[in-house]
């Protein structure tokens, strides 16, 4: 594939006259997040990158801090073909796609490295695969949230028994649910656009996030305690219509394949420099940060694991843990 998409783009380029008459088009890309953070740097790296390698034909409009609907909504409206384009976590994907809850399961992944090595190879693909056959939705690439942390107003969060009779917001996700619950939370899931005003209201007290989204989400504002639990790492996959993508050229497909190739690598490059910045800032601005010792925690999860492996499928959960950079 990535000789052909090569080979295409460089055929391209020498075709630029045919390329000038060709239709021009903007593809329209709800964003979770605001402008300057990680997920926008993916986004305009992926847009820049369409503009110059389609001597501007091709270009995007990002839509700014779910503009365009909540993270489940727009997967469902890309696979409906009513947006174009998308950034989202994969928390409402289990929803549609059972393997795709192996991203809730808690401590599957230890590092970076051991989850791009696993979402470039077989597996990833195969997943996406699977999310194009049953809800019309390709992936282009694999960005990255990052691990994700928790943060609450109710106390510092050192072992597993802190979290006890903490109301704690989850994404739409039974496995979420599940873990948290075992891990001692009172847990219910909600809306990623209703996470803020709860926790203000003190609806709830807690919930997780990568650090670059609990800074974009100012959640500074309204939560205390920030703990870096690292207990799920978070995939944030760029995502296109599948019958938008088939409708168009093969040469704009290359094109467009090659553009979040280029532009993936240095998102998740943003998201791992974002992460190490942004803690001390969210020190400054008046958290209080404890680094636990997960290992409790790993414990504490275990059966979860064990109780939702068939679901996901065992093969694919025990590839995921076992996986060598």
């Amino acid at each position: 594939m990535r000789n052909y998409i090569f080979a295409t783009v460089a055929a391209i380029s020498l075709m630029a006259g045919t390329a000038v008459a060709q239709e021009t088009q903007v593809f329209d890309v709800s964003l979770p997040l605001g402008p300057d953070t990680y997920i926008d740097v993916g986004a305009l790296t992926f847009g820049g990158e369409l503009e110059r390698l389609s001597g501007g034909r091709l270009t995007i409009r990002p839509h700014y801090n779910n503009a365009l609907g909540g993270e489940r909504e727009v997967v469902e409206g890309i696979g409906f073909g009513l947006i174009d384009m998308g950034i989202t976590s994969t928390g409402p994907m289990g929803g549609f796609v059972d393997e795709f809850m192996l991203f809730d399961l808690p401590y599957i992944f230890t590092s970076p490295e051991q989850a791009y090595g696993f979402l470039d190879g077989q597996y990833g693909e195969e997943l996406a695969q699977k999310l194009e056959e049953k809800v019309g939705v390709k992936i282009l690439g694999w960005m990255e949230n990052g691990f994700r942390h928790n943060t609450n107003n109710v106390r510092a969060l050192k072992t597993p028994d802190d979290l006890a009779g903490i109301r704690h917001r989850t994404q739409e996700s039974r496995v979420q649910v599940d873990t948290w619950t075992a891990l001692g939370a009172n847990a219910s899931p909600m809306a990623w656009t209703e996470v803020f005003t709860a926790l203000q209201q003190g609806v709830i007290d807690s919930q997780e996030n990568p650090i670059g989204a609990i800074y974009d989400a100012k959640f500074y504002e309204v939560q205390k305690y920030l703990n870096l639990t690292r207990h799920v790492y978070s995939p944030t996959p760029l995502m296109m219509g599948a019958e938008l993508f088939n409708s168009l050229s093969e040469q704009d497909q290359a094109i467009v394949l090659k553009a979040a190739e280029i532009a993936v690598p240095v998102q998740r490059e943003a998201t791992q420099r974002m992460e190490q910045q942004l803690i001390p800032k969210l020190e400054e601005l008046g958290m209080e940060v404890t680094r636990p010792d997960i290992a409790p925690f790993r414990e504490r999860v275990q059966p979860v694991i064990e109780q939702w492996k068939e679901v996901i499928g065992a093969e694919l959960v025990d590839a995921a843990i076992n996986f060598q950079p």
